[in-house]
């Protein structure tokens, strides 16, 4: 909740000129458009002047308001330099609430965490590991890791990486159905997904402008059961690189239809709430996410094994 103070009223007053709305403001700031719609009225009364004129269509400021919205920004700005230089200073310490999905959590990022613990001891990180994507502001996590396309939820976003997707089956499957040499076999194999609604398009393939739609015995809501499900020998599967790396190598899975992969990367992304005033903890994590992710992204096994 914003705090009853000037810098306060200042924000919330900048961030209405930005948004254009009462509600949008609102949404970004966390508050009800009546709360902002009654800050907004209290600073007026307290500068004895009016600084929005509102009509049914339009939000828009006053000269007075555009004056005030100049200097707002330069003070706002000032506080945050003073803010960083104090937050930098400081060591990073207290909870930072993090959610990622299975297997961006237990495949990218737990191998991870045992660096930044070394770096940063006075974190303490609450994980929440959850193939449901949440309203980060609505459960209060500090930061989301995502892998896919993002909606335009005026959030802000840092990329941390890309990561391609392969097709693999197990070697006792391909023992037993053969190993598709084109995507137009794929109408005879058992082809494996998912059942939640951003990845119901078909398999693209480099060269192949059909949309191909799949079928097969299951469908599921998270990537591991689709990859225990793949290990066990039941079907296809299309999973991100850094999720079956170690099974291609170990020659639990095999990669197919390589003359065909489109060479389309998933973007991993760490989501957060637009806030002026950054923690220390945050800014720590995200920077060591920008640090670390890439690398480990592309130190996934890039070629094919023969059943």
């Amino acid at each position: 909740m914003i705090s009853k103070n000037r810098s306060a009223e200042m924000e919330v007053f900048v961030r209405v000129i930005e948004a254009g709305s009462l509600s949008e403001a609102g949404r970004q700031l966390g508050l009800s458009p009546s709360a902002v719609s009654k800050l907004i009225s209290r600073l007026e009364t307290r500068l004895g002047v009016r600084l929005l004129a509102r009509t049914a269509r339009a939000l828009t400021p006053t000269s007075e308001g555009e004056a005030y919205y100049d200097r707002s920004l330069q003070i706002l700005a000032d506080m945050d330099e003073a803010e960083r230089a104090a937050s930098q200073a400081a060591i990073p310490t207290g909870r930072l609430r993090v959610n990622a999905s299975l297997v961006l959590g237990n495949h990218l990022l737990v191998p991870l965490l045992p660096e930044f613990f070394g770096r940063y001891p006075q974190i303490l990180l609450d994980l929440t590991f959850t193939d449901d994507v949440i309203d980060i502001v609505e459960e209060r996590a500090d930061v989301a890791i995502r892998l896919g396309p993002l909606t335009n939820s005026g959030l802000k976003t840092r990329k941390l990486g890309e990561s391609r997707r392969y097709v693999v089956a197990a070697p006792s499957y391909l023992a037993r159905h053969g190993v598709p040499d084109t995507p137009q076999e794929l109408a005879d194999h058992n082809c494996l997904g998912f059942n939640f609604r951003r990845t119901l398009s078909p398999w693209r393939f480099a060269e192949d402008t059909v949309q191909r739609p799949l079928a097969g015995s299951a469908e599921v809501n998270n990537g591991e059961t689709l990859r225990q499900l793949v290990l066990a020998g039941v079907g296809l599967g299309r999973l991100a690189a850094f999720h079956v790396g170690e099974d291609i190598v170990a020659g639990r899975l095999v990669r197919v239809l390589t003359d065909y992969d489109p060479r389309d990367p998933e973007e991993v992304h760490a989501v957060f709430v637009d806030k002026r005033h950054m923690s220390g903890r945050l800014r720590a994590f995200i920077d060591f996410l920008v640090e670390q992710v890439t690398p480990a992204l592309s130190a996934v096994p890039d070629k094919s094994v023969s059943p």
